[in-house]
């Protein structure tokens, strides 16, 4: 199975979009393309969800989009129907886990805490996302894995902003950031995709 984590080279940073309006989604997507971030992880959080992630596949070929707050076999099921590419969760239970590796499509279980990597780790599982970044240790923490469990990659979300991104990509066992400041409400809620399309542009250049 492809890693999510393989992808990360083209796209340090993976936008976390929650979308209101499935109407939004193809110019919202298109806008994060063409600034340079074409892993677009839509969260399973509103009703349009799905049908945003459905609109993304068919009209922009270019984006990878997948679904974010994934935290049912249900939600498994849903997402890989509606043509996710990648899943993501805020956490696991063995069930979950079994569900998304079920489903073939690639995925990022949620850890925050060494003993949830090693117990992923015994499962097959290396690549990880670490959420709630800031609020769980943050950049500090990442580094104290990667001695003791150098084989462990992480997807840090949660808190991280433009100012932090960069030590969090320094890390060797970072792959992206997932963040949400490329997406301000005022332009979101103004359609203000060219806004959009220039802080994704500064967002791509953070691993630079």
């Amino acid at each position: 199975m492809t890693s999510v984590l393989d992808l990360a080279p083209a796209a340090p940073v993976v936008p976390v979009v929650v979308i209101e309006d499935a109407a939004d989604a193809v110019p919202l997507a298109r806008a994060l393309v063409a600034g340079g971030l074409p892993l677009i992880e839509v969260t399973l959080r509103t009703p349009a969800a799905l049908d945003a992630i459905r609109a993304i596949g068919a009209e922009v070929p270019e984006a990878v989009v997948g679904a974010g707050t994934v935290v049912s076999a249900a939600a498994v099921a849903n997402a890989a129907g509606a043509g996710a590419r990648f899943l993501v969760s805020p956490g696991w239970t063995d069930g979950l886990v079994d569900a998304m590796r079920g489903s073939g499509v690639p995925f990022l279980p949620g850890v925050s805490t060494a003993s949830e990597v090693v117990a992923l780790l015994e499962r097959g599982v290396t690549d990880m996302k670490f959420f709630p970044a800031e609020a769980a240790g943050g950049v500090p923490y990442l580094r104290s894995l990667s001695g003791p469990l150098p084989q462990a990659r992480f997807c840090p979300t949660g808190g991280i902003s433009p100012g932090s991104a960069p030590s969090y990509l320094a890390l060797p066992n970072v792959a992206c950031v997932g963040g949400t400041w490329m997406l301000p409400a005022a332009a979101l809620a103004a359609r203000d995709w060219a806004r959009v399309e220039s802080l994704a542009r500064a967002a791509a250049a953070l691993a630079g």
